[in-house]
């Protein structure tokens, strides 16, 4: 017979004041407690607080409740630290503008909880530290490495990826082979290398890549491109690499 995990069970939690003009479920969890995760239910007044989902939640943690944890930092979308999944997407926090009177919150599917929002990101660090995210060119320039704009154009649309993991924590395949298959951010920004012109080890790139799980796995459910909070592409770039191994 199937059964859930110990603990594992969301259980209902705590409700913080009356019902106000916004509400936010939040899942709570704390492994040193050796309780259920549960999901916390905040009402807090919509007018005074900020435009975006981040400014409710950090109001949350400085006025309400100072035990909530989350990640976060820049606020403007360019840290990738406030990821989570609002409303059954992935996204980051500060740059989902409060529209509705009701939000879920939940920690990045796939990834282990450390506690409340926060989830292990080290695996995924781990795969982008394995692609060699840095030029390797032993060629000793005057000033710096020349580009042409054409070959700078073909960086437009991998570079600004921020390594959120929304995109990786939203594909299927990842779920299920997280510790094979490289998932869609780790790809994308493996292309960016592929794609560099500075870059001089675009064959052994493309070699590494060539593999039945790091790449491979992708079925193009597109689940990538749908959820990514900067509007890229990872399933554009994931299907280049292969046309690149083909080449090779």
């Amino acid at each position: 017979m199937f059964s859930l995990p110990k603990n594992s069970k969301i259980v209902e939690g705590k409700t913080y004041g009356k019902p106000k003009n916004l509400s936010l479920n939040v899942y709570r969890w704390n492994r040193e407690s050796g309780n259920n995760p549960s999901i916390d239910t905040y009402n807090v007044d919509r007018n005074k607080i900020g435009p975006m989902l981040l400014d409710a939640i950090m109001y949350i943690k400085n006025n309400v409740d100072p035990t909530l944890t989350f990640r976060r930092s820049c606020r403007e979308g360019i840290c990738g630290s406030c990821s989570m999944n609002i409303n059954g997407t992935n996204t980051l926090a500060c740059l989902t503008p409060i529209e509705k009177k009701e939000y879920n919150i939940y920690p990045l599917p796939h990834m282990s909880v450390i506690k409340d929002l926060i989830v292990d990101l080290k695996p995924f660090f781990d795969q982008y530290k394995s692609i060699k995210p840095y030029l390797v060119n032993n060629s000793k320039p005057k000033k710096e490495r020349i580009q042409t704009p054409e070959d700078r154009k073909k960086l437009d649309g991998l570079y600004e990826c921020i390594l959120c993991a929304c995109c990786s924590t939203s594909c299927p395949s990842y779920w299920w082979n997280g510790d094979k298959f490289l998932g869609p951010a780790i790809l994308l920004q493996a292309y960016r290398f592929i794609q560099d012109s500075r870059d001089k080890n675009k064959k052994e790139r493309i070699a590494q890549l060539n593999d039945a799980f790091k790449l491979y796995r992708c079925h193009t459910i597109m689940n990538c491109t749908k959820t990514c909070p900067k509007g890229l592409n990872p399933a554009k770039a994931i299907a280049e690499i292969k046309k690149e191994v083909v080449k090779y």
